[in-house]
């Protein structure tokens, strides 16, 4: 328990000491932890004390998790890649989608909160690094994305996801968040603001804050290196 929180206290003194460095508010940059393969007891250790926001890879996790989860108010958001079957599901356990990245899920998303007459906040996930391995549209498409899921009634645009290139030279990194932030901007030019932008993880989240981040997915940093229990991954690849 102590370790967890110990480890929550230490990123959040380095998001305010970026913040503070850079003049910005504090506020602006939120904590979400990322807890893929983490156990429901170790996550409630964190919302027990203060974290609200979570985010989940894969929606078995998100599945299983969630009613042991819901004795402590918070947001979860889903951050791993989408598939359409997968939909029904994560419209029913997820607060917010980040992971929208193609114009036949936006619309299947439509199509189904239509059916259950809900709305949902998603986020427009761009592969700014270019790298195959990688889901999300490609930065000169997302602009052209972005219009078609802003028309959609039942979705709604709240910010831009990335996950940066995996690489030790920070200047090569950083050129992924600039990029992020251009479309943002480019966005908000056409009339379209996605005012979140969630980008920056474990090993990369200060340069993502000096790049305007305004959520950043902290996992191993918290909550060590992962594990991957059976209960969880029997029949979905890791």
């Amino acid at each position: 328990m102590e370790t967890i929180l110990n480890n929550i206290q230490h990123i959040q003194t380095q998001i305010n000491t970026t913040c503070d460095r850079l003049g910005r508010d504090r506020s602006e940059v939120k904590l979400l932890l990322a807890t893929k393969t983490v156990t429901p007891e170790r996550i409630l250790i964190a919302l027990k004390n203060g974290n609200t926001l979570i985010g989940e890879n894969k929606i078995q996790e998100l599945r299983d998790k969630f009613e042991a989860l819901q004795e402590v108010s918070h947001q979860s958001h889903f951050i791993g890649h989408l598939q359409t079957n997968k939909i029904k599901d994560v419209i029913k356990y997820a607060d917010c989608i980040e992971s929208v990245d193609r114009l036949d899920l936006a619309r299947k998303l439509q199509t189904r909160l239509e059916f259950e007459d809900k709305e949902m906040d998603v986020f427009l996930q761009v592969n700014t690094s270019y790298e195959e391995s990688k889901f999300g549209v490609a930065p000169e498409s997302a602009l052209a994305l972005a219009k078609e899921i802003a028309s959609l009634d039942r979705l709604h645009l709240k910010g831009l996801m990335t996950i940066g290139l995996f690489s030790a030279e920070t200047e090569k990194v950083r050129k992924c968040f600039k990029l992020l932030k251009k479309i943002q901007m480019d966005l908000s030019d056409i009339g379209i603001e996605a005012k979140e932008l969630s980008m920056g993880m474990s090993h990369d989240f200060v340069t993502a804050i000096e790049e305007g981040a305004t959520i950043i997915r902290v996992g191993t940093a918290i909550f060590g290196e992962r594990i991957y229990p059976d209960s969880y991954y029997w029949n979905e690849k890791v």
